[in-house]
């Protein structure tokens, strides 16, 4: 899209331009306001084109060591079932927040030792 509109812009900005400078050959009531609406159209493209905000996509990944058995967790504050909408991970710590108390608790491994 920013494509086309980079390279539809300065068409119809020299294409205004042709339109004013033609207007002094005569019939400049009808030449002069169409080379205007063309400019214009040209800068309000090239402004569009750079508010346009930037979509960037983050992705994730949590590096466990060693086998990763799945078993239930369950709330250490009221013994409630913890299932996948209550883990998050916040500056790279994994978090769990119980749906039914509303306990938050940072997971973390135990040591292998």
């Amino acid at each position: 899209m920013q494509i086309a509109t980079y390279v539809l812009s300065p068409l119809l900005g020299l294409l205004g331009l042709l339109f004013l400078m033609a207007a002094g050959q005569g019939n400049a009531l009808v030449r002069i306001p169409i080379g205007v609406v063309l400019l214009g159209s040209a800068i309000a493209l090239v402004i569009a084109a750079r508010l346009r905000p930037v979509q960037q996509t983050m992705v994730q990944k949590i590096d466990l060591s060693g086998d990763v058995a799945a078993e239930q967790l369950k709330c250490k504050s009221c013994g409630g079932t913890l299932g996948p909408k209550s883990v998050t991970v916040r500056a790279g710590a994994v978090f769990v927040q119980c749906e039914y108390c509303g306990a938050s608790n940072q997971l973390e491994e135990a040591p292998k030792w």
